[in-house]
C-alpha cells in the first residue's frame, strides 16, 4: 500500500481551532487513504475532527501527516498547502 508522509509549521495565530480541524478533516475525507495527524508527541485520526482538535496544537508548532492509500501523495499535499495557506487567516 503507498504511503506519504510531511511536515507543515501552523501559520494561522490561533492553531487548530475549529475551522482548520474541519478543514484537514474534510480534505482527508475527499481522498480514499487514511491519515493520521501527529504533533508534540500526540498522534490523532486525520479524518475526525473532533481528534484533531484534542491536538491542542497551536501557532508555530509542527503538524506531522502520514496518509496510506492509493493517493496518499496527493492527500499529503494537499494539507500541506492548506496549512502552508494558513487556512486563509493569515493577514
Amino acid at each position: 500500500m503507498p504511503s506519504a508522509n510531511a511536515t507543515a509549521r501552523l501559520t494561522n495565530e490561533r492553531g487548530l481551532h475549529a475551522r482548520p480541524c474541519h478543514a484537514i478533516a474534510s480534505t482527508a475525507l475527499a481522498h480514499g487513504s487514511s491519515l493520521r495527524v501527529r504533533c508534540a508527541g500526540r498522534e490523532v485520526d486525520g479524518r475526525s475532527i473532533l481528534s484533531l482538535m484534542t491536538l491542542g496544537a497551536a501557532h508555530g508548532m509542527l503538524l506531522e501527516f502520514q496518509a496510506d492509500g492509493a493517493d496518499a501523495e496527493k492527500l499529503v499535499q494537499a494539507l500541506v498547502a492548506l496549512v502552508a495557506g494558513g487556512f486563509d487567516e493569515v493577514d
